[in-house]
């Protein structure tokens, strides 16, 4: 007997946004049909790109259970992209050697102060992450107050092509290389091991406190990615898109299907999840809506992920804070 649509979904929460991502899809193409001309995909990847890479870089902390639930990797991505714009490309740190590394270890610190906070110091994630968010929110309004063009930089070209490839296609595509990567070792196992039940991981040997400071590390890698995609969509620095982030990677998270109880979900349906918001942004600029409209939009599409997810087990007010604490050094 074949699984039934609901069942099909509770396995698989991503499936219910794959699908509206779909529908999406068609009703873009029949609004606007150069929609799906090849000559635009490049420019679609590149909008996509910021969305998604910021719904990927919740998705790590979320699967490692303890409702681990990282809501400043909007933020950082901001952050980055302010930083980079105001401080690193006028100092003369204006090619890729020199600030995207110093970007990634930016996030990584971040990743792993997240980490400190809530494995080791054992604060609420989504209170240790909220307060996170609010000190770099500061930084982006400080350093960021006035909205300035980024001189002529090495992130320009992510918008378009380089060669045949999509420049956002490569940035889209590292955040999956290195999960394909972590495939190959025992911290993969383990991330989802210690999300499904951190007690028998422990007793089975993992480190469960340094598998969730690595994943909310990679968290802030992915965020930092996020941020060069940020910069390479826009060209500018956007302090003021900081709180649109982090609506980004809740909105994007829930109808992604991962589990704040953690030990499921993954990159899929961060990136799904994002098509769709990416898919609505642009059929709501099509349709001329004016732009202020779009949280609203993004809003309801939260509220419609959390709904599915909560159907399938996925999202729930326990999810989002932690079992009781065990020893896990």
């Amino acid at each position: 007997m074949r699984p039934s649509w609901t069942r099909r979904v509770r396995e698989q929460p991503w499936l219910f946004a794959g699908a509206l991502s779909l529908a999406l899809l068609i009703v873009n193409i029949v609004a606007d049909p150069n929609f799906a001309a090849p000559d635009n995909w490049p420019q679609h990847l590149a909008t996509l790109a910021p969305l998604a890479l910021v719904a990927v870089a919740t998705t790590p902390a979320a699967v490692s259970g303890n409702g681990g639930l990282d809501l400043s990797v909007g933020p950082l991505a901001v952050m980055c992209n302010v930083l980079l714009v105001h401080e690193l490309i006028p100092n003369g740190f204006d090619s890729f050697w020199t600030s995207a590394p110093l970007l990634i270890a930016i996030g990584a610190a971040v990743g792993a102060l997240n980490g400190f906070l809530t494995t080791v110091l054992r604060y609420v994630p989504v209170i240790a992450t909220l307060c996170v968010a609010f000190v770099i929110m500061g930084v982006n309004e400080k350093v960021g107050a006035q909205s300035i063009s980024a001189p002529d930089n090495w992130t320009s070209s992510l918008a378009e092509s380089i060669g045949p490839v999509p420049g956002a296609a490569i940035l889209l595509a590292l955040p999956i290389l290195l999960w394909l990567a972590l495939r190959a070792t025992a911290y993969h196992g383990n991330l989802y091991a210690t999300g499904g039940n951190d007690v028998t991981a422990f007793s089975s040997g993992v480190n469960v406190t340094a598998t969730r400071i690595v994943a909310f590390t990679l968290g802030g890698i992915f965020a930092a990615v996020a941020g060069i995609a940020l910069t390479a969509l826009v060209q500018s620095s956007q302090a003021s898109q900081t709180t649109f982030y982090i609506l980004v990677g809740l909105a994007a998270l829930a109808l992604g299907g991962t589990s704040l109880g953690g030990g499921r979900g993954g990159l899929t349906g961060a990136y799904v999840g994002a098509a769709v918001l990416f898919l609505i942004q642009t059929l709501v600029t099509t349709l001329g809506v004016r732009p202020e409209w779009i949280n609203v939009v993004y809003g309801v599409m939260l509220v419609l992920g959390v709904v599915v997810g909560a159907r399938a087990g996925a999202f729930s007010l326990s999810a989002i804070l932690p079992r009781k604490a065990t020893s896990t050094a």
